[in-house]
């Protein structure tokens, strides 16, 4: 479209687009598992890069954000006035789909993303957006300053960053907000390199870094394990939504996949 606006982001912010055209496919469905007319409204305003249109997750990423967002309600449900934290928001739209009218929530992520977010979002007395570095403390004042019970979501965004980084994140948030959750997607050694020769051939920047064989090990960082998902075994309500393909495809590929990639939910104990 001509009327399309360029973006200019960093190699590992342009993978954002991915997860954002896979949920406007899914919103074209005529029984989608996320309805998301924000992102088709972003994707015709913006000029996005072709490898980041070819290049999907399909299925299997639309499923891990339905897992998420599963938890998130959870929580809002229990706690409706507290807090949810989105690590490396992208363009994502949870809000959208569990605001209760009451949570509080923080969007965070790198300056050039918060840029390219503000074109279609605004702050609000319950929602705002802050540009930062997940690797950095300061912003955990501005979590602080908002009303608990607090969760922090990060969906597809630590395996672009340094183990030890990754690390130093979790054990920081661990230590100021104990009795918290904590909702992450982890990747088996296997997996990541794997995705980084996909990366390669389709000719992307980005390449994965951090990998976690068992996720049990980050509770080392003052996490404890209270839940796990898997995008193959999704709950029943879900996966009768799926196309005939997945609905079958999924099971089978359950054994041979299990373990490659985790969703867990942790408590903060420190």
């Amino acid at each position: 479209m001509t009327d399309q606006e360029p973006v200019r982001l960093g190699e590992v912010q342009q993978t954002l687009f991915i997860p954002l055209m896979d949920r406007v496919r899914e919103s074209r469905r005529p029984d989608p598992l996320v309805r998301d007319p924000t992102a088709a409204r972003i994707a015709e305003q913006v000029e996005i890069d072709p490898r980041y249109v070819r290049n999907t997750g399909g299925v299997i990423t639309v499923v891990r954000t339905c897992l998420f967002d599963r938890w998130v309600r959870e929580f809002v449900t229990e706690h409706p006035g507290g807090t949810v934290v989105e690590l490396g928001t992208g363009l994502n739209t949870r809000f959208e789909r569990v605001d209760n009218g009451q949570v509080h929530w923080l969007d965070l992520d790198l300056p050039d993303t918060i840029a390219l977010r503000r074109r279609f979002f605004a702050d609000t007395d319950r929602r705002r957006m802050v540009a930062a570095s997940l690797l950095d403390e300061q912003w955990l004042d501005e979590v602080a300053a908002l009303p608990g019970p607090y969760f922090f979501v990060t969906e597809g965004v630590l395996v672009y960053l340094p183990e030890d980084g990754v690390h130093a994140t979790l054990r920081r948030i661990a230590t100021r907000f104990p009795d918290s959750l904590v909702a992450l997607d982890t990747y088996r050694r296997s997996t990541m390199q794997l995705q980084n020769k996909a990366a390669e051939s389709g000719r992307m920047d980005a390449r994965w870094q951090w990998a976690c064989d068992d996720p049990r090990s980050l509770e080392s960082l003052g996490l404890r394990l209270v839940d796990s998902a898997r995008v193959t075994r999704p709950p029943k309500q879900l996966r009768a939504k799926l196309p005939l393909r997945y609905r079958f495809g999924l099971p089978l590929a359950d054994r041979p996949l299990r373990g490659l990639f985790n969703l867990s939910l942790f408590r903060t104990t420190s």
